[in-house]
């Protein structure tokens, strides 16, 4: 009888991008997806330990599955991601239905342990850090089998951080920083592009640093050799840090045709007093330096950050720098959070924590300042043509006086600066393949939103 399993995943994209390669050694195993847990043999969370929500979300899941496992003795249940490799045993002594916990770095190993726990019938727990080459490898060649692998993918260029910023788990949960080598991660792009993907977006906790600890080429230099890979459209990368952003790479914005004019450059204050207490080793000054070198290298550059709010001592001063660096800047969007405590962290142990009163209160004024400032920097594009890479068809309909046109169809897709632009387009157009997913397409935008565009391909 066929076997199903079911991923549940939490977290950022290389969690995302992780539970994809989870979901191909699953299906290499024999196994099937399924979109629904209560007729899977196997499931699989995977969780995210940067935020104390993501922890909440992760351990109130696999509550909700002890009443699937009285009722189905033989499901699998397996835990994996950060807070699998941060707290295995409690996992263990909280959730005693849990048949697996697996480390971030032990994914490779997923399918000869699952056999074992079916087999033996018994719990077990690899969080060990001694991935040899052939297994990681074997995960980082994994893609879901599937006719179609869609407009864009994630690559995995290098893993674990260095920085231990006070605040963050990663160089705890995923180790130290360790690069792939660039001759697998362009093997890797070609595959990809021969499957029909037009655009990648490269990962890593800073890929600023990729090859310096091994020698091996730049990032900037990698940047410029999948720049010419034929058939490939475009390249993303995240996420950056400030304070490895060389000169070098700067320029690529303006010398590489491929390379999305975006950036996602994490600031997370704008007061220097709690830079340092966060161990981020840049100054403010240090910081618009880099959006300088950016901004004259490519002026049409979208800039991106994160914000954390209410971090251990912040005080009022320090969190109306962070709206005032917010205002000079002018970033095209941010994400941004409230401070909590992360077991293990420095941050856990400093004074002057802000009560969770006034850090909600910030983050409403900071998302309030940065939603004035998006729906500006949207308005500026109404009037003007934008490339678009088309995703496919949009989840809405195209209305005219409320009642739908039959001649269009509406469509979505992404511009260079990574804004959502939802067009409408004859259906005569989508008829004889001129507009199809993974196409580029003008399309002239008419109405700007607070999160997205709209507009039209002119006839």
């Amino acid at each position: 009888m066929e076997k199903r399993f079911y991923i549940n995943t939490i977290g950022c994209q290389m969690n995302v991008h992780d539970s994809e390669r989870i979901h191909a050694l699953m299906q290499g195993c024999g196994y099937r997806p399924t979109p629904f847990p209560e007729d899977a043999d196997l499931i699989f969370l995977n969780t995210c330990a940067i935020r104390e929500k993501a922890e909440q979300k992760a351990y109130s899941f696999l509550g909700r599955l002890a009443a699937m496992k009285d009722q189905n003795p033989n499901l699998i249940i397996a835990v994996g991601g950060c807070v699998a490799q941060q707290d295995a045993d409690r996992i263990l002594e909280r959730m005693a239905h849990v048949d697996l916990v697996l480390g971030t770095r032990a994914y490779g190993r997923l399918p000869g342990i699952i056999e074992k726990v079916s087999r033996e019938k018994r719990r077990i727990v690899d969080v060990d850090a001694g991935e040899t080459p052939e297994e990681k490898e074997t995960f980082f060649s994994q893609e879901p089998v599937k006719a179609d692998l869609g407009v864009s993918r994630f690559v995995t260029i290098m893993q674990g951080c260095d920085n231990f910023c006070a605040y963050c788990v990663v160089p705890f949960v995923r180790g130290r920083e360790r690069s792939r080598n660039p001759e697998e991660i362009l093997s890797e792009i070609r595959d990809l592009v021969e499957k029909g993907v037009r655009e990648v977006t490269l990962l890593g906790q800073n890929v600023n640093s990729y090859g310096k600890k091994e020698g091996i080429c730049s990032f900037s230099e990698l940047l410029a050799r999948i720049n010419s890979i034929d058939n490939l459209y475009r390249i993303r990368f995240t996420t950056s840090h400030p304070k490895d952003l060389s000169d070098d790479l700067a320029e690529t914005f303006g010398r590489l045709d491929k390379l999305c004019r975006h950036i996602h450059l994490p600031v997370q204050s704008g007061s220097d007093r709690i830079l340092k207490r966060m161990n981020r080793r840049y100054t403010r000054v240090h910081y618009m330096d880099r959006i300088q070198a950016l901004r004259s290298a490519c002026p049409e550059i979208a800039v991106t950050t994160d914000i954390i709010v209410g971090f251990p001592g912040e005080t009022e001063g320090d969190f109306q720098e962070t709206l005032d660096l917010i205002e000079t800047v002018q970033f095209d969007s941010l994400f941004a959070f409230k401070y909590s405590d992360r077991k293990g962290t420095r941050a856990a142990e400093l004074t002057g924590k802000v009560p969770e009163k006034i850090k909600a209160q910030r983050l409403k004024t900071l998302f309030g300042l940065q939603r004035v400032l998006t729906l500006e920097k949207n308005r500026a594009l109404v009037g003007t043509f934008q490339e678009i890479l088309v995703d496919g068809p949009s989840k809405k309909e195209k209305k005219q006086s409320g009642t739908t046109d039959p001649g269009f169809a509406q469509w979505t897709g992404r511009t260079s600066g990574n804004k959502i632009v939802n067009f409408n387009v004859k259906k005569d157009a989508l008829f004889n393949h001129r507009i199809h997913s993974g196409a580029q397409v003008r399309v002239y935008v008419q109405q700007a939103f607070a999160n997205s565009l709209s507009g039209e391909i002119p006839a």
